[in-house]
């Protein structure tokens, strides 16, 4: 199968060069915009660029506000802090996801709690949530969430829509509201993508995006934090700016803030990659289409959107029957420099969170043994 997969992608494609797994989509508004902010001179956080894409990603996800920072694992830290995230507190999360979700746990001095993911979404099991809080959770006379075999309170909820699929958010949600817990929504990858028409990212209490180089729309690196909550908007605005109170001349902080603050220059590119979205994510859709037309002609499974979402196909993947084959496949499409790629390692099984309170994870182990990303640049096919 490696073989045929290999030379598929090639045709797929149209090149001999190295296939990257994904790289962005950029034409001449980029460059317009960059120089607009280079004869500026406003190449920092200060600038129209900053302002503008944060009122044009708010008109598209259809939320109140949007908080641009300097990438996402820093909107992440600030949406988990604003949420009430401290010290000696858990996190739900899960393990099959990018290192930066547990890290931005870990920036409050929390603790990540690892449950299960769906096999069908890839994303943290609402079933597995309900279950996990029947045996261990409890609301105590504080209103709080306690974790009645640690002794910690429940501070947050974090699912991850993994590769660009979205988690059964409402579920998620519906679970997290019987227990009085806040949802944050780590949709770092899921720009674009929706569930019964409405975007992943403004489900929660909070959610966020990123825009590293590799996500379907880049600022060469950035975030965004996304609320439909005033206060919480105006207060992550002032701590990722170093908690800097408004002056003409005047430096005064009146806390400990972040340095947080998306620069001028991330902007403009992102303003330029947020007007191509709908062209992108119809590239892509067109890519998964094929992907999934020779998956089906060769008997192999690639990972499809849910009857009632719709995915941006960030990464198309597929599901090998085991992990030598996983691996089979890595190794002849790398050594004829295709870039694929397996799904992270899963968190529990690093070092760093080794030791964390975690359920039984039969769904993620599956996952990680089988999981294969191949190149998903949004390409005309």
């Amino acid at each position: 199968m490696e073989n045929r997969l290999t030379l598929f992608i090639r045709s797929l494609f149209g090149t001999n060069d190295i296939i990257p797994l994904h790289q962005p989509y950029f034409d001449e508004q980029e460059k317009q915009y960059l120089s607009q902010t280079i004869d500026s001179t406003y190449v920092s956080s200060i600038g129209k660029f900053v302002e503008q894409l944060e009122e044009n990603i708010a008109k598209y996800m259809e939320i109140e506000h949007a908080i641009a920072t300097v990438n996402g694992t820093s909107a992440l830290h600030m949406a988990l802090f604003l949420t009430g995230v401290e010290k000696n507190t858990e996190v739900l999360t899960q393990s099959l996801t990018f290192v930066a979700t547990c890290n931005a746990i870990s920036y409050c001095s929390a603790i990540p709690v690892f449950i299960d993911v769906d096999i069908e979404t890839l994303s943290l099991c609402p079933r597995n949530l309900l279950s996990f809080l029947e045996e261990f959770g409890e609301i105590r006379e504080d209103g709080y969430c306690w974790n009645r075999t640690t002794g910690n309170r429940i501070s947050a909820c974090l699912p991850m829509h993994t590769f660009g699929f979205p988690a059964k958010i409402q579920e998620i949600i519906k679970v997290c509201s019987e227990y009085n817990i806040p949802v944050v929504e780590d949709s770092a990858e899921s720009l674009g993508t929706s569930r019964q028409n409405q975007y992943t990212g403004t489900f929660g209490n909070f959610g966020i995006l990123s825009f590293n180089g590799n996500k379907i729309i880049t600022t060469g690196g950035g975030g965004m934090i996304l609320t439909n909550d005033s206060k919480f908007a105006i207060k992550a605005k002032h701590l990722t700016t170093t908690a800097k109170e408004k002056s003409p001349w005047h430096f005064f902080h009146n806390e400990i803030g972040f340095n947080y603050r998306m620069p001028n220059l991330n902007a403009a590119l992102g303003l330029a990659q947020l007007a191509k979205l709908p062209e992108i994510l119809e590239k892509k859709r067109n890519l998964a289409s094929e992907y999934h037309n020779w998956g089906e002609r060769y008997g192999v499974r690639f990972v499809v959107e849910t009857k009632d979402s719709c995915a941006n196909y960030w990464l198309n993947v597929l599901i090998a029957d085991d992990h030598i084959q996983r691996d089979r496949i890595l190794k002849k499409t790398n050594e004829n420099n295709i870039m694929t790629r397996p799904a992270w390692v899963p968190m529990h099984l690093l070092p760093i969170y080794q030791h964390s309170f975690k359920q039984n994870l039969r769904n993620t182990e599956w996952l990680f043994n089988r999981l294969v990303s191949v190149p998903s640049s949004p390409v005309s096919v």
